[in-house]
């Protein structure tokens, strides 16, 4: 234990931490839009998927990692859409269809995995950039500022998002159709534009999660690659009540816990690799259990709106 406290492994942890919340900010900010919108999208992991087999193999044929990245955001924006025509148009059941989502994408990248690939490969994925001057502090350097492109951009969406969901008229028009949907109707907000926009744009986001995990956090594609982070990443917009500077507060705790569990298996802390593996999702239940932020939940969360209802 006493390994476990030096300078060099708090410092690791601590970076650990902010290079694995990545894919949890893309993918919870993405899913924030949606849910604000009054939308709830439990296909976020199968998306996530989808867009890091499509990001890793287009990397993978092309050498161009910014092509894969894109190609990531365009899968993720299909099923986006996908998701939003049978939820928003055909007014299935959220969750159901969530679920349904989630499979085809656990599904699908499996079997275009075992038919394109055949056997994990690797590539070299986005490389850390460092920041000029900050990257040099002792020890803030080493956490905050030496980090992929995909990391920083990750972290600028918080600020980014948190502004267009407060501060501008599309965000007004997102909150009030969450809210009451029939009075922003009444007021010349087309609902369904909207609610296509934010769920169409978490797909994006979600397929750039994947994205970043396949190219640049662990620069492979395997089966199941996200091990249920989507579906985290929908637990932590609960957590964070449905704002993007809670979703951080959220993001980084997770991610943190998950560095650290890697640190205890790589340290040779005396705690079972199993247990190690589960403190993620105990924390994941433990949080939704303790969640006092349901009273900012959007009042048409998971309600599908018919112009003429009130």
């Amino acid at each position: 234990m006493d390994n476990f406290l030096t300078l060099p492994v708090l410092v690791g942890i601590a970076f650990s931490g902010i290079r694995l919340a990545t894919p949890y900010l893309y993918a919870a900010i993405g899913e924030t839009f949606a849910q604000r919108a009054g939308v709830v999208n439990l296909g976020v992991d199968g998306i996530m998927l989808m867009g890091a087999y499509a990001a890793f193999y287009t990397a993978l044929t092309t050498g161009n990692l910014w092509l894969g990245l894109l190609a990531g955001a365009a899968v993720g924006l299909v099923l986006g859409l996908l998701m939003a025509f049978v939820s928003v148009t055909l007014q299935a059941e959220q969750g159901i269809s969530g679920i349904g989502l989630y499979l085809f994408g656990l599904g699908l990248s499996s079997l275009l995995f075992k038919t394109s690939l055949g056997t994990v490969k690797t590539i070299v994925g986005f490389q850390p950039v460092h920041v000029p001057v900050l990257s040099d502090l002792p020890v803030i350097g080493e956490i905050f500022f030496q980090h992929s492109w995909l990391v920083y951009g990750a972290f600028l969406l918080v600020p980014l998002s948190w502004w267009v969901i407060e501060k501008t008229t599309w965000g007004l028009k997102i909150r009030a159709v969450g809210q009451h949907p029939a009075a922003a109707d009444s007021l010349g907000v087309s609902v369904t534009r909207v609610r296509y926009a934010c769920v169409t744009l978490g797909g994006v986001l979600a397929g750039i999660a994947g994205a970043s995990l396949s190219i640049a956090l662990t620069n492979l594609f395997q089966e199941n690659l996200t091990s249920g982070q989507g579906f985290i990443a929908v637990a932590l917009v609960y957590f964070g009540g449905w704002s993007p500077v809670g979703v951080l507060g959220g993001a980084l705790l997770f991610s943190f816990v998950n560095a650290l569990q890697l640190w205890m298996q790589v340290l040779g802390v005396q705690i079972p690799s199993d247990v190690a593996v589960m403190l993620p999702y105990l924390l994941t239940i433990a949080a939704l259990a303790l969640a006092t932020n349901r009273v900012r939940q959007p009042a048409a969360l998971n309600k599908p709106f018919e112009r003429g209802e009130s």
